[in-house]
């Protein structure tokens, strides 16, 4: 695999991708909203615990929870299957590149769309955020956290751009996916609490093969907040793990970007039909 021929790819690909409006939309309303709740001060909103920079910034966890995956999922939702629909994937294997370069450079250029798009609904944020009195490091926190999901939400997106052949079914195949990582998954977490009681070690399991639980868990440790904010399965975490817990996130956040890519590329790499 050529480095010069993937970068030139992915520069293509990050073109594209900036061109797409779903993305700055979406970057946008994320940013004005996080906006919206800085300058509203969330005083009775948030979580126990934490301060007023705290509260504000816990509100936004949520907000996060719905725009980053839904910008890594459609962003990457759309790429392969929408070259594959127009036939312009056909024409790029055609080149001198094999389809790790065309895979792996579409994938860095994908990510540094979406890191883009971030950057400026976090740029937005931060200016409401400002005036709030917080701790810097806790917001940088946050947005690295919000980054790795990002990525593994960019991933999965990936997997299903590979595994269709019109950009209309991509597009809803991610929608769908997105739908039941936000909202099937806190339902079925809270359902499955109800229904069989689990013990914090299950618990805890349940969380962490979620990467939006996984995310939610990071970001609500890195507002330094009180222990009874993490939860049960936080709180089990924080007693396994102490003060390695932020790096073991990471590094869950971390490996499901890679095990999300991995299969994409595996899909894509396997396909005939292109």
């Amino acid at each position: 695999m050529e480095l010069t021929l993937t970068w030139t790819i992915a520069r293509r690909e990050l073109r594209e991708a900036l061109r797409n409006k779903w993305l700055w939309f979406y970057a946008l309303g994320f940013g004005v909203l996080a906006f919206g709740l800085a300058q509203a001060g969330m005083s009775a909103a948030g979580y126990a615990g934490l301060g007023g920079f705290g509260r504000t910034a816990a509100s936004l966890i949520n907000s996060l929870l719905l725009f980053v995956p839904l910008i890594g999922i459609t962003v990457g939702a759309g790429v392969i299957a929408g070259e594959r629909e127009r036939g312009t994937l056909l024409y790029l294997l055609a080149q001198p590149v094999n389809r790790a370069e065309v895979f792996f450079g579409k994938a860095l250029g994908a990510a540094l769309a979406v890191i883009a798009a971030l950057a400026l609904g976090f740029g937005i944020a931060g200016l409401g955020l400002a005036n709030q009195g917080g701790d810097p490091a806790s917001f940088l926190a946050l947005v690295g956290f919000a980054v790795l999901l990002a990525l593994a939400s960019l991933g999965i997106g990936f997997i299903i751009s590979a595994l269709t052949h019109k950009a209309a079914t991509a597009s809803g195949a991610a929608m769908i996916v997105w739908l039941a990582l936000v909202f099937i998954g806190d339902l079925g977490l809270i359902g499955a609490t109800m229904a069989f009681r689990p013990t914090p070690a299950s618990m805890l399991t349940l969380v962490l093969v979620n990467p939006l639980q996984i995310f939610k868990l990071g970001a609500i440790y890195s507002l330094r907040s009180t222990i009874d904010t993490l939860g049960a399965a936080g709180q089990y975490a924080m007693i396994q793990f102490g003060d390695t817990l932020p790096f073991v996130l990471v590094s869950l956040l971390v490996g499901w970007t890679a095990l999300s890519f991995a299969l994409a590329y595996g899909v894509f790499a396997r396909k005939g039909d292109v």
